[in-house]
């Protein structure tokens, strides 16, 4: 059964820091390209930053700066450093792994920015 899991969501203050997990199992974690997804009240769910499996990473122009994607092979995680968090940040944060035939999500984690 393929599993993942967000973890490290909260309520954080404007300019403030957290940083996202996801623990993957059941699949062959080396071999997926793992994404980071967010999904405000109202809106469309809107990709972040992609991690390959070879480690190359992207990210949209909005967090491009702010935040950082990473990857840990033998622990089967992928991380999102999010710093200098804004109030437009606030989103459900979701994780996804994807192969060519295969895509799973995981049940999202809560960001809130808030003063």
């Amino acid at each position: 059964q393929v599993q993942l899991v967000e973890s490290g969501g909260g309520l954080v203050q404007p300019g403030g820091s957290l940083r996202l997990s996801c623990a993957a199992s059941g699949i062959v974690f080396r071999l997926y390209r793992m994404d980071w997804y967010r999904q405000a009240p109202g809106k469309q769910r809107e990709l972040l930053a992609i991690i390959g499996s070879d480690g190359i990473s992207f990210y949209v122009d909005s967090v491009k700066g702010r935040f950082t994607i990473s990857r840990d092979n033998a622990e089967r995680t992928v991380y999102l450093q999010m710093n200098s968090l804004k109030p437009e940040d606030t989103a459900v944060y979701f994780c996804k792994a994807e192969s060519q035939y295969y895509a799973y999500w995981g049940q999202g984690t809560q960001v809130k920015v808030s003063s």
